[in-house]
């Protein structure tokens, strides 16, 4: 067997717990669970900065954000300058045609990042330039298609519905289902695999809009999860920590009371374009087969981040909690490969830098020494070879503090930077985070046990976290560590 064809599929905004193969109570995920089933889902996968330009560096890059110095959401900073080595660019020099389709939420928005060619559809990108509708079509490759299609127009756009890309409003796509970006996406995959160089293997980076608001699946999909039991919020006693933050009714809103139908009809649209995506994966796949790539191409599968969706009266990401950092995760080795693990399931906590250097250790590629991430080829290939880490540090820079946390899988404990808020969930026994053991004394050993924990993680960061050994609230936060900072600012043109 050659080298390996390789998948990376990234989709955006996607629950963890959202798999039927994860056991939710709802969501049904066919291909998916018939993909995890060919490989290893990995129980435990997170985001260590759960938002979409930050989770990306750590995709691309393999490092953490210690390493590649996201540590908050900012725009504008010129990608490659920041983040040289990325797992492209070692597939491209290892021989492979690289090819990514879809979100890459990096600038400049058409930068290749070491991809041969990108056809680029980024919901971002349009939101962020629809006052300039007809500027926008020299950044997007989905917008001027759609409008040369039959039935859409000159002016035609997936915003046409009205409804926003952070609003938690739902309602059924507007316009026939193939003009979908979903559907777009698989398409652009098939069509692309006629084009691929065929005397190499391929790296393809399919990297898909949704299930991210706006939450627009076909009317099937939208119908399919209308029917399911009424919401019923997931409430802690802690959420007062956040309530300075607070926007009831605000449809926008990051945290705040929604009417309980109005979620109701987010949760089936956000169910319904994972189904839609679920049936594109398996057109794709079944693509693979009809080309006679399937026997031998790596499929991995995971999300740059999670949703809220009304947990905790909370909605979007880059919080610490469950439903935003923890994600989807599945490898599947190529068919053809004999060492492959089926249908395993392993709870060990990994991250999305450990993607990187598992695709290229599966590939047979050397993994640079820039890369902090762990390979998880052994366990893909059925060697339990233990904890892949004891604690994952995570961190976001949001609601105007630094939200840091640690976990092992079992245990998660949070530190609010701005006013030293301590938060300390079992998981095990409480996986929906409703219980502050912090606040409860039976626990003081154990929240001093991950306390301190923190105190060693940030000890040495140059916001200064830690003085004589404690933890310090109220410093001065940043988006960018300083490395990354003078990396940026040395790209950028002077005047």
């Amino acid at each position: 067997m050659g080298r390996p064809n390789v998948i990376l599929i990234c989709v955006d905004e996607w629950r963890g717990d959202c798999l039927s193969s994860d056991g939710h109570p709802y969501v049904e995920t066919p291909h998916l669970d018939e993909l995890a089933r060919s490989g290893v889902r990995f129980s435990k996968g997170y985001s260590a900065t759960p938002s979409c330009v930050p989770a990306r560096a750590a995709l691309f890059t393999g490092q953490s954000q210690e390493r590649h110095g996201r540590v908050g959401y900012n725009d504008g900073v010129p990608f490659h300058a920041v983040h040289p080595v990325t797992v492209q660019d070692e597939f491209r020099k290892g021989g492979y045609h690289t090819q990514a389709i879809g979100k890459m939420h990096v600038w400049p928005e058409r930068s290749r990042l070491g991809f041969d060619d990108v056809i680029l559809h980024d919901g971002y990108l349009h939101h962020a330039r629809r006052e300039h509708r007809q500027h926008f079509a020299m950044f997007d490759d989905y917008v001027p298609w759609l409008r040369k299609q039959p039935g859409a127009g000159p002016d035609a756009e997936y915003f046409d519905h009205g409804v926003n890309c952070n609003s938690i409003v739902a309602r059924p796509w507007d316009k026939a289902e193939n003009l979908h970006p979903t559907h777009w996406i698989g398409t652009q995959a098939i069509e692309w695999m006629h084009r691929r160089d065929p005397v190499k293997p391929f790296f393809l980076y399919l990297s898909f809009h949704r299930p991210h608001p706006p939450y627009d699946p076909p009317s099937w999909a939208f119908e399919q999860y209308l029917g399911i039991p009424d919401y019923e919020p997931v409430l802690g006693n802690w959420e007062h920590h956040w309530d300075e933050h607070r926007k009831d009714g605000d449809y926008q809103a990051s945290y705040g009371r929604m009417p309980d139908h109005v979620v109701h009809r987010a949760r089936a649209g956000y169910y319904g374009l994972m189904a839609q995506i679920d049936l594109q994966i398996n057109r794709i796949r079944e693509s693979l087969a009809d080309f006679g790539l399937d026997g031998n191409t790596v499929i991995a599968f995971t999300s740059d981040h999670g949703e809220m969706m009304g947990d905790h009266r909370m909605f979007r990401k880059a919080v610490p909690y469950e439903g935003s950092a923890r994600i989807p995760f599945i490898i599947a080795n190529a068919p053809a490969a004999r060492d492959a693990a089926r249908g395993a399931v392993v709870d060990h906590v990994v991250e999305l830098r450990d993607i990187m250097p598992t695709l290229l250790d599966l590939a047979g590629l050397p993994i640079p020494d820039s890369v902090d991430g762990k390979s998880l080829a052994p366990l893909v290939r059925g060697q339990d070879t233990g904890a892949v880490r004891q604690v994952l540090h995570g961190e976001h820079l949001y609601w105007g503090q630094n939200l840091h946390w640690l976990t092992d899988g079992h245990h998660k404990y949070i530190w609010g930077s701005g006013k030293g808020t301590e938060e300390l969930f079992n998981l095990d026994a409480d996986p929906q985070e409703r219980f502050n053991l912090a606040e409860d004394p039976a626990h003081h050993h154990q929240l001093r046990l991950w306390r301190g924990r923190m105190v060693e993680t940030l000890q040495d960061r140059e916001e200064g976290y830690v003085a004589d050994g404690a933890l310090v609230p109220g410093v001065p936060v940043v988006a960018m560590l300083r490395h990354a900072r003078e990396k940026a600012q040395a790209a950028l043109p002077m005047g």
